[in-house]
């Protein structure tokens, strides 16, 4: 079993917030497909990295998934419509080992 994370930016590179609708829109169909999803709201976390600028900024809404198998092709094609939908050069999706307890 996989723990999948997608790590999204709150805002556009000018730094307009996205509307609700599409964080809910993204939430409707990774439950749809994967029979659930956590999405940590409430506190957004703070990205902070060196780019091609200097210092770069971000805060990041994450959503979770829990998954049997990694379907890497149908997730690497949604992390690239990601990127599109949120004007981003980069969206981070992670699967880690995840283990029931």
């Amino acid at each position: 079993m996989h723990l999948v994370q997608i790590l999204l930016p709150r805002t556009d590179p000018e730094g307009r917030p996205f509307p609700p609708a599409l964080f809910a829109e993204i939430r409707e169909r990774l439950a749809a497909r994967f029979g659930g999803v956590t999405a940590h709201t409430r506190a957004p976390a703070q990205g902070l990295w060196d780019g091609d600028e200097g210092r770069e900024r971000d805060d990041i809404l994450l959503h979770e998934v829990m998954v049997e198998a990694l379907d890497r092709a149908w997730w690497a094609d949604f992390r690239r419509e990601l990127e599109t939908r949120f004007a981003q050069d980069e969206i981070v999706v992670r699967a880690l080992p995840a283990e029931r307890l």
